[in-house]
């Protein structure tokens, strides 16, 4: 019986039970029936006098062959109902067994489309939907994990991607300076003009020491969370400002701010302030003499705005890489390092804040737009 499954078991249990209520049933009255005294009601229709008639043992032999003739059929025909009987009773307990059994077989597989439907509200109908919720938190928890699982595989590319370009970045500057520290100890050519050349190995030395500075700090970037608070845009954009308000004062630009009041909004301070100065830094260092920066809010967005020569739309993904540098900007001490912008989109989307970088045409410019 434990081998079985459960539709022939239920219908194997249903069905001795049932005979064995017929039987006892039946053995009942075989037994009860020939000892009892048949008192018969007779009604004169003359007289209206009931008369009491004790059944003699002729009759009660006729009784007992009476029974005996009709126990077989009656045995039979409760025999054949207590079949049909445990068939339905057994199908209609099996078949959303069954049901549920099949649906989540389709759920081993994963199949998004499984569902094990409810038709009543009863136990059976409970754990159908009880499964069915577990399954649904199941694909969530799934969809949840994947998702996780392609972030920090996006994360770890990007990251071997940033190592491998920061090799490449500090390969060039360490190959010239060990070449011009070589050639002075040689004393080749005009390399033996110490004075003339050690200054210059100290700016590469220097250099090298701020690139790296930098790259250590970019790879900071995430490491730790920091919590966002409510923050006063207006008096934060002023204080960042001040700094390249006077680096755009000495180099003959007009620097302009228009915020309101008060501006508040939720974000991680530090992260979202070193992610502006960036920005400011580059709209003040690429902005021509006579030329104007101006920083503003419009609604939700913070806005800033430089006159410059349009970059390309075809071209300004590309400005987000790290290390990436123009071409007309490719010199170190005037194109900087190429971080700038790479840090400006890391902590933007570490803080899930979109933003735009879009050229201008009426004045010729660029326009960098966070949507707070």
């Amino acid at each position: 019986m434990k081998r079985l499954k459960l539709f022939p078991k239920i219908f194997l249990y249903t069905l001795v039970l049932m005979i064995f209520i017929v039987v006892v049933a039946h053995i009942i009255i075989y037994l009860l029936v020939p000892q009892r005294a048949m008192e018969i009601t007779m009604t004169d229709t003359v007289t209206n006098i009931t008369e009491l008639i004790t059944v003699g043992n002729g009759e009660e032999k006729i009784i007992m062959q009476a029974i005996q003739s009709a126990l077989p059929l009656s045995l039979i025909c409760c025999l054949a109902i207590s079949v049909i009987c445990s068939l339905i009773f057994s199908k209609a307990i099996v078949a959303p067994i069954k049901g549920i059994s099949a649906s989540t077989e389709q759920m081993m597989k994963l199949d998004r489309n499984a569902n094990c439907l409810i038709h009543s509200k009863d136990e059976i109908g409970l754990l159908a939907q009880n499964v069915n919720n577990l399954y649904s938190n199941l694909l969530s928890t799934i969809e949840h994990l994947e998702q996780e699982k392609n972030r920090v595989s996006e994360i770890e590319r990007t990251k071997v991607d940033f190592l491998r370009a920061a090799s490449h970045e500090l390969k060039t500057p360490v190959t010239a300076l060990n070449a011009t520290l070589e050639n002075m100890i040689l004393g080749v050519g005009k390399y033996q003009d110490y004075a003339a050349y050690l200054p210059e190995c100290k700016e590469m030395v220097e250099r090298l020491s701020k690139m790296i500075h930098e790259i250590l700090e970019t790879s900071k970037l995430n490491m730790t969370a920091e919590p966002p608070k409510m923050v006063d845009i207006s008096e934060l954009m002023t204080k960042l400002c001040e700094p390249y308000q006077l680096i755009a004062a000495a180099h003959h630009i007009s620097f302009s701010l228009n915020f309101p009041e008060k501006f508040s909004a939720n974000l991680p301070v530090g992260s979202f302030s070193k992610a502006v100065s960036n920005i400011l830094a580059n709209a003040v260092a690429y902005t021509k003499a006579e030329g104007f920066v101006f920083a503003y809010i419009d609604e939700r967005n913070l806005v800033i705005e430089n006159e410059c020569d349009p970059i390309p739309e075809s071209e300004i993904c590309r400005l987000f890489e790290p290390f990436y540098r123009r071409d007309f900007s490719r010199n170190r001490e005037s194109g900087g390092n190429g971080l700038g912008l790479y840090i400006v989109d890391t902590l933007l989307s570490s803080m899930n804040i979109s933003y735009s970088f879009a050229p201008m045409k009426f004045p010729s410019g660029m326009r960098f737009t966070i949507h707070l």
